[in-house]
């Protein structure tokens, strides 16, 4: 029997095996996964029509979800950074777990964009060859190629090192670094991408802003490892893998710079949207005012502005930051801002009004969140198989016997 076999088999027993707080957790994941299926074939059988989409807002939740968990998957470099190129070692045991997330949610990404195609088989058309592509002129193209090629690495470079110290072996720095080095730039890269893929709309001028992109990149730096803390804490509790204490400080220090940054351009793009507005200033007052007496954002974005200041002012004060409860309790208020941001606060009202003035509003219907609790369960799935199998060979608890 081969290493790779043996590996396969010994992670299998190990993803299996566990307490009773464990298989109700991933009892319970199973069962938002069904309740997403179940969903997504009332989604097929009936087509898109079932959602709360329409050809005037034409992204939604779906959408909204795939273009933060980019942001996500981007922030294991913050991760990876310091480690391996400025060589600060007390990120070295976070950096497996920031991977694993990366690698969970660039698989969420593919399934959301999957999803919003309407059904699996119209995704051949981006394949290179068989579809219709369209590289290099469309960004669309770009973001399939960085997605995937960013998912390959993250796959790639973690399993390679795991899997020699499965075999008792010590990985060869010449064989992954250079891996490591290219996955910096990728990681930018994606998110960059993803901006432009916006940005590059004219016809949308709310999305059409020269700091989309380092904005998508100080919201991804802030979210991303904000959920990385919350799960090293969970991990931290649950499993022998213990992640010292001087580790997350940094990380929060990194959160807390990105954080600040991510506000001063939110409000330096408020003064450009109402200092002096015009009329590509009218999406974003719906946003914030509302139009017409249509107001469905208005709660969705206030919330975000005030989760985002109240978590930012927590982390700024050191002594806050340095109280559990209070780390805790910022990191996932910024998450939750964040993705109410990125979503309900970006997609939805690039789409309003629509190019002829008319205002149709836009709510996720029951089928759009089951599908969307499922998609998330699924990737919650996999990063806690993930870490589940990953921290015994980190720890030499899984060997391969010879």
């Amino acid at each position: 029997m081969n290493a790779l076999t043996q590996l396969v088999k010994d992670g299998f027993r190990e993803a299996t095996k566990g307490n009773m707080t464990y298989h109700i957790w991933m009892g319970s994941l199973t069962l938002f996964m069904l309740l997403g299926a179940y969903c997504y074939y009332l989604q097929i059988d009936q087509g898109l029509s079932i959602t709360g989409m329409s050809d005037r807002v034409s992204w939604g939740l779906y959408i909204s979800n795939f273009t933060f968990l980019v942001g996500v998957a981007a922030a294991a470099v913050m991760l990876v950074l310091p480690t391996y190129i400025l060589k600060d070692m007390d990120f070295h045991k976070a950096v497996l777990i920031g991977e694993g997330l990366a690698v969970s949610a660039l698989i969420m990404c593919l399934a959301f964009v999957t999803v919003d195609l309407g059904g699996p088989a119209r995704a051949w058309h981006l394949i290179p060859k068989l579809g219709y592509f369209n590289f290099p002129s469309s960004m669309l193209a770009w973001d399939v190629l960085v997605l995937n090629g960013y998912l390959f690495i993250n796959i790639s470079i973690p399993f390679y090192i795991l899997f020699t110290k499965y075999k008792g072996q010590s990985p060869n720095k010449k064989i992954y670094l250079p891996g490591v080095f290219i996955s910096v730039f990728w990681a930018v890269g994606i998110h960059m991408v993803t901006a432009f893929l916006y940005a590059g709309l004219p016809a949308r001028p709310f999305w059409n802003n020269a700091l989309l992109g380092p904005r998508f990149l100080a919201s991804a730096f802030a979210a991303g490892p904000a959920l990385i803390v919350i799960a090293l804490g969970v991990i931290n509790k649950f499993t022998k893998y213990a992640i010292e204490e001087k580790t997350v400080k940094k990380i929060t220090t990194i959160i807390t710079v990105a954080a600040q940054i991510n506000l001063i351009m939110l409000f330096s793009e408020l003064f450009k949207e109402f200092y002096a507005p015009t009329h590509h200033s009218i999406s974003a007052y719906y946003l914030f005012f509302g139009l017409e007496g249509k107001n469905a954002l208005m709660p969705w974005i206030y919330s975000s502005i005030g989760m985002n200041v109240i978590a930012t002012v927590l982390l700024t004060i050191h002594t806050f930051r340095s109280k559990p409860f209070f780390m805790y309790l910022s990191c996932g208020l910024l998450f939750v801002a964040i993705w109410i941001e990125k979503g309900m606060g970006l997609i939805i009202p690039g789409f309003i009004p629509g190019p002829w003035g008319d205002i149709v509003e836009y709510a996720p219907t029951l089928v759009e969140i089951g599908v969307t609790l499922g998609i998330w369960a699924m990737g919650i799935f996999i990063f806690t198989t993930l870490v589940k199998v990953a921290i015994p060979i980190e720890n030499g608890e899984m060997r391969l016997k010879s």
